[in-house]
């Protein structure tokens, strides 16, 4: 194998060294962003909850619009 061949192969396996750590880096952030989006639709699922509970009937669909 030829000095250049060489030199070619460790080039290439630098580039994809430092590849392989910025998709690391962009997977990690969307997992951190994912489990916020989680967290949050979980407090607006039991926001939305405590809202029905709250009602008179329990049932949202039985209030009538303001404009009634």
């Amino acid at each position: 194998m030829s000095e250049e061949r060489i030199v070619e192969l460790e080039s290439k396996l630098a580039h994809q060294d430092q590849m392989l750590d910025q998709l690391n880096e962009v997977l990690t952030d969307q997992q951190a962003r994912l489990m916020q989006m989680e967290e949050l639709c979980h407090s607006l699922v039991e926001r939305v909850r405590a809202l029905g509970e709250a009602s008179p009937d329990g049932n949202p669909d039985a209030e009538r619009p303001p404009h009634y």
